[in-house]
């Protein structure tokens, strides 16, 4: 638990939170109120649209045989290796990827 008042952590003492650097009490019932209207709160998604994605004429599909695809990078392994290239084929939605 984070204090609200300066941002240090909190501790639990005598049933209460208490910020050892400014003072700050709170019940620790009060918490399980904050955690609750955090669960509250909306979530947004963002979805991808393949048409918004980079076009390569130059890849062919392996499936179907089509020239051209999306593609997208992603990290898959850790930082110091290189991104991985997703191809997804319009005509057959099939994905493959390139290391």
């Amino acid at each position: 638990m984070f204090c609200p008042k300066c941002g240090s952590l909190m501790h639990p003492r005598d049933g209460k939170w208490v910020c050892d650097n400014c003072g700050y009490e709170m019940p620790i019932e009060e918490k399980q109120e904050i955690v609750e209207e955090a669960k509250k709160k909306e979530t947004i998604v963002i979805k991808k649209d393949i048409e918004t994605l980079p076009y390569d004429e130059s890849v062919i599909c392996p499936k179907c045989g089509h020239q051209g695809a999306y593609w997208m990078l992603q990290q898959t392994r850790s930082a110091d290796e290189p991104e991985t290239r997703f191809y997804i084929c319009p005509k057959c939605g099939y994905r493959w990827r390139e290391y």
